[in-house]
């Protein structure tokens, strides 16, 4: 019988709590039946408000018996100062090009 090897990456566990208590109770690789049964135990980590994780297939080329990685992203929102410099701009808060939407 075929099984589906996950090695829990840094990324993870510095990304989510629940991870990191995972990865204390019962180590840093898991092995699952199937690919979908490890997406679902990413999918569960990700819930209640926890930063989300996902299954990330090893690299062909890996010569480890890992099948894939449990990774994670700390998420930071890139376009925060640009909504506020857009709002300045619309409120009439610079002199920009954009002044509103009242050209249109």
């Amino acid at each position: 019988m075929s099984e589906f090897v996950v090695e829990v990456k840094q990324s993870a566990r510095r990304t989510n709590g629940a991870v990191g208590a995972a990865v204390v109770r019962r180590g840093s690789r898991r092995r699952f039946r199937t690919r979908a049964d490890a997406e679902s135990w990413a999918a569960s980590l990700s819930g209640g408000g926890e930063p989300r994780v996902w299954i990330r297939l090893a690299d062909p080329r890996d010569d480890s018996d890992t099948d894939g990685y449990l990774v994670g992203r700390r998420c930071r929102v890139a376009l925060d100062g640009a909504y506020d410099k857009r709002r300045r701009r619309l409120r009439g808060g610079t002199d920009a090009e954009q002044s509103g939407f009242d050209r249109f």
